[in-house]
């Protein structure tokens, strides 16, 4: 018998099999679930495609498709995958489902609707993505030892942004903090250096997935 939960329904824009670019789960096989729809548009978001279109598609389809895959890992990403209410009641499902579940979040929305099982990476957007405005910081207060607080950095002075609120909130207090220079407009050996020239706690980390495949969606 399929559960209540089972019959919700999702806007899909893509599920697809690849190895974990980012975070502190690069590296690892996973499959991701890239949900449509995004309120934001930084300037150097390379999932426009999710903006529009998709699929809708049942849980228990969902579901079924993560399966086929044979991997414990899923990521749930966009777009802002929190922007459709019921990516809620799917994380929930795949973490009852014994997946290891991790959460691409802007930060533009409330992280305290998903589920805490769930590892929630989450932007801060820095004034080079110019949705800095956009920020929810009360989410601040619901990060856990789980999840990860991400800089995707465009330029020395966003650089220093990042240090400031790194240091100011005392982010490192509440997580993993990741530091990753935006693809084409930082040079990855410079943002190294500074971060080893200050000491920061926070990890370097390239996206992985651009490395090997450049652009292409689904990758």
């Amino acid at each position: 018998m399929v559960t209540e939960s089972r019959e919700g329904l999702l806007k899909i824009t893509e599920i697809f099999h690849s190895l974990q670019g980012e975070a502190v789960q690069a590296g690892l096989p996973t499959v991701f679930v890239r949900l449509t729809g995004c309120p934001l548009r930084c300037v150097y978001c390379d999932s426009e495609y999710a903006f529009y279109g998709g699929e809708w598609k049942r849980f228990g389809d969902i579901l079924a498709e993560i399966k086929s895959y044979e991997t414990l890992n899923v990521c749930v990403t966009g777009g802002e995958p929190l922007a459709q209410k019921r990516c809620a009641d799917l994380l929930t499902l795949l973490c009852e489902e014994g997946f290891r579940v991790s959460l691409e979040t802007s930060g533009a929305v409330d992280i305290g609707l998903a589920d805490r099982r769930v590892s929630r990476v989450m932007d801060l957007k820095t004034p080079g993505s110019g949705e800095e405005d956009k920020n929810l910081w009360s989410n601040l207060d619901e990060l856990t030892a789980n999840d990860q607080i991400k800089f995707v950095i465009c330029s020395r002075s966003d650089y220093e942004w990042a240090r400031q609120q790194l240091r100011k909130h005392k982010l490192d207090d509440y997580c993993e903090v990741l530091f990753s220079p935006a693809w084409g407009q930082v040079e990855p050996r410079d943002l190294a250096e500074w971060i080893l020239k200050d000491r920061l706690p926070v990890r370097f980390q390239l996206q992985l997935h651009k490395i090997l495949w450049g652009d292409v969606p689904g990758k």
